[in-house]
């Protein structure tokens, strides 16, 4: 299990349990662990999702985005709930925006 810190400086975690669910599901996320991992540290945008949790973004080639969806519990702990990769960048944008990278 590895732990980043989100924008918030809060530690989240990736769980073996959780990466196996993911590459489960999304099995094109097999090899993408620590890039999930950078998603969350170093994000091009975050969203915010429908029930607390936050969405955050980074294009990892050009049109193809990497999505890691993840959740604060408090501001010593949060987790990963999944990941995986979108095409459709017009679908998050139709969320709230609650951080961007400056360009």
């Amino acid at each position: 299990m590895n732990n980043v810190r989100s924008k918030n400086d809060v530690p989240i975690r990736l769980t073996d349990e959780r990466w196996f669910h993911i590459t489960e599901e999304h099995s094109e996320m097999a090899g993408y662990y620590y890039d999930v991992l950078e998603t969350v540290e170093e994000p091009d945008v975050i969203y915010e999702g429908k029930l607390g949790e936050y969405i955050a973004a980074r294009e990892i080639e050009e049109g193809k985005y990497l999505v890691c969806v993840y959740k604060e519990m408090n501001s010593k702990d949060g987790f990963v709930i999944t990941a995986f990769f979108t095409k459709r960048k017009r679908q998050l944008e139709k969320r709230r925006k609650i951080w961007q990278r400056k360009k």
